[in-house]
């Protein structure tokens, strides 16, 4: 990297890319005693301040050129008025904290052996290393370390996140970011803050918007401004579910509920959330229109040792007993005759009089 490279890179450690540098400024041009025409002031304690200029490299602009524009100024914007301004973007973060956000869309894994998340802004690489990306296990199950950190990245790809930059090489167009810290700065934001009117932004019985990190079988990870929460397949729907990953995915925003809150500190906060509280439970209504004795059609939706769950049309969940005539497989269309209904837990008992193909 040559000395007079006019924008250098800043706070990306030297392991996370090939190409980067220390941050360097050029040293100042003395003559006779006096400062460059470019050189900035002296300061209060009589030293020169250092000037750095932000400029985009030859390879993320094209020639300028002269635009014929309809209005009195230009409304279409270029591709060189795109990278400049994600590179403004970029380092107005490094500079002032501002939190910006991305979609993970890939995993790599760097020089160290540390996993890191790759997050695309324009033409610029951004690489958050695991350590500040998501929170360490407390047990790795005699696992190597990094391998379940990396298992851990990739089921969270395509979620989307927040983070801070924390160094930029406009050069190469790499970018190493922190996700924790853009985290620990929403937390204390909406967990201890006040809205105008003096009253707590989060608190029991709120609702809001929260993204969904990760799924697995058993429930889905969410985000809920900075804290991490885990909802459970009961709390995610009413209707019965047996894997998760066949509704949720990594990306996507729902409505969640503050069930419990406990935050002493910025550091260890607690949520219990659910997203099926949120709305109304259709049970209540769509339960008056079924009677005992009568006939539904649904879909075979869980099967375990207690039975049969058939998710009938309207929308209720049906527990079956194994047929006679043959097990229906898991997604089959069924006939069910409704046996007995217990209006005060909403639970129906059915029979499976017919299957669409049985095993």
């Amino acid at each position: 990297m040559t000395d007079n490279k006019e924008t250098q890179m800043a706070g990306i450690p030297p392991d996370e890319t090939q190409a980067a540098a220390p941050a360097q400024t050029d040293p100042v041009e003395k003559k006779r005693g006096r400062r460059r025409n470019n050189a900035a002031p002296p300061n209060e304690s009589g030293s020169e301040a250092k000037k750095s200029i932000i400029r985009l490299p030859d390879h993320l602009t094209s020639d300028e050129q002269d635009v014929l524009v309809i209005d009195s100024t230009k409304t279409v914007e270029s591709e060189a008025d795109r990278n400049k301004n994600t590179l403004l973007d970029l380092m107005e973060s490094l500079r002032s904290r501002r939190i910006l956000k991305g979609v993970i869309q890939g995993v790599e894994t760097g020089r160290s052996g540390e996993p890191r998340a790759v997050v695309y802004r324009g033409e610029f690489k951004i690489l958050i290393p695991a350590s500040v990306c998501i929170e360490r296990p407390e047990d790795f199950r005699d696992m190597k370390p990094n391998d379940v950190l990396k298992y851990q990245l990739m089921k969270r790809m395509g979620a989307e996140i927040d983070y801070v930059v924390k160094g930029i090489d406009p050069e190469t167009g790499m970018v190493v970011a922190s996700r924790m810290e853009a985290m620990e700065i929403r937390r204390k934001q909406f967990y201890f803050g006040k809205d105008k009117d003096g009253n707590s932004l989060m608190y029991e019985g709120r609702i809001a918007e929260a993204r969904i990190i990760c799924v697995i079988r058993t429930g889905a990870f969410v985000e809920l401004f900075g804290l991490e929460c885990f909802i459970p397949l009961k709390e995610l729907s009413y209707k019965r579910m047996a894997d998760a990953m066949q509704h949720y995915a990594p990306g996507q925003r729902i409505q969640v509920k503050v069930l419990k809150l406990e935050r002493p500190d910025p550091d260890h906060i607690k949520a219990v959330l659910s997203a099926k509280q949120t709305t109304t439970n259709p049970y209540e209504q769509v339960l008056k229109k079924h009677a005992v004795g009568n006939h539904y059609v649904g879909t075979v939706v869980v099967i375990h040792m207690g039975g049969i769950w058939v998710n009938l049309d309207s929308g209720l969940d049906c527990l079956c007993n194994f047929p006679v005539h043959g097990r229906p497989p898991m997604g089959a269309r069924v006939t069910v005759k409704l046996k007995h209904i217990n209006e005060e837990t909403g639970k129906l008992i059915g029979e499976i009089v017919y299957s669409s193909n049985v095993q």
